[in-house]
């Protein structure tokens, strides 16, 4: 097993053959994140391996992420990166900054890997979006997912409308987004955002047993199963049965030895 630490984003990373679990490390602040916590993610995602099939994202101590760090809301000059430094800057550079930032959540539906959110405690705002930009999540019994941002006059901005679209439909995540409130575990469950909801006890347990699951097929068959998983959600049907067709010559090739 490998490990490392970004300290100044508060992330912690640690590898076990084709599993890498990232954690995010700030418990006493119940993971609340800054700028550097999106810089040290989307590091993770540029430095991963080929070798890795599955990633998990966890927080450490009894909450997943709590949002933004408090400093973020800061309208004092001088916090660089926060919302009041964003407003004043122009348009085109804060876009481009926030484009950066959104790095850090985009790279866990990246091909090749399956990522699994672990999910205890509060889950809110960037915390909620982080655990939505991975394929997949486990949720302890006590796990409560919101998105507040329109309650505070701003939007969810670090790619938590298109997944959460994607996940339980248009309807259901107008209602959710606009509300602010927030969506527990069993309701999660019902609505197709958790895949597992399991009591706070047994949620690493799960988690172990979802990501073994997930490493039984084949590396080439499930990646480009994965693969075709994700352009289903946009590709129009015989787009995609195009893409299947690809994908099966490929593998029915390899299993012929004949690439």
């Amino acid at each position: 097993m490998t490990s490392a630490n970004t300290n100044d984003g508060f992330v912690r990373t640690a590898q076990d053959g084709a599993v890498l679990t990232v954690t995010l490390d700030r418990p006493e602040q119940l993971n609340a994140q800054t700028p550097a916590t999106w810089s040290a993610l989307a590091s993770v995602g540029d430095s991963l391996g080929d070798d890795v099939r599955v990633v998990v994202l966890r927080g450490e101590g009894r909450s997943f992420s709590a949002g933004l760090d408090r400093s973020m809301f800061s309208p004092e000059p001088g916090t660089t990166g926060g919302l009041g430094d964003l407003g004043r800057r122009p348009a085109e550079a804060a876009e481009e900054q926030i484009r950066e930032y959104q790095r850090g959540f985009r790279w866990l539906r990246r091909p090749g890997i399956v990522s699994i959110a672990a999910v205890q405690g509060h889950a809110i705002g960037a915390g909620c979006q982080l655990a939505l930009a991975c394929d997949l999540r486990v949720l302890a019994e006590d796990a409560q997912l919101r998105l507040p941002e329109p309650t505070l006059g701003l939007v969810p901005d670090l790619t938590g409308t298109s997944n959460l679209v994607e996940l339980v439909g248009y309807s259901r995540a107008m209602e959710i987004c606009l509300t602010g409130r927030p969506v527990g575990a069993a309701e999660a469950h019902a609505m197709g955002l958790a895949n597992v909801v399991v009591p706070r006890e047994q949620l690493d347990d799960a988690v172990a047993q979802l990501t073994q699951a997930l490493l039984g097929p084949p590396v080439g068959a499930s990646r480009a199963t994965a693969a075709l998983v994700r352009s289903a959600v946009r590709n129009d049907p015989e787009t995609q049965d195009a893409a299947e067709r690809r994908a099966q010559v490929l593998r029915l090739q390899e299993l012929a030895g004949g690439r």
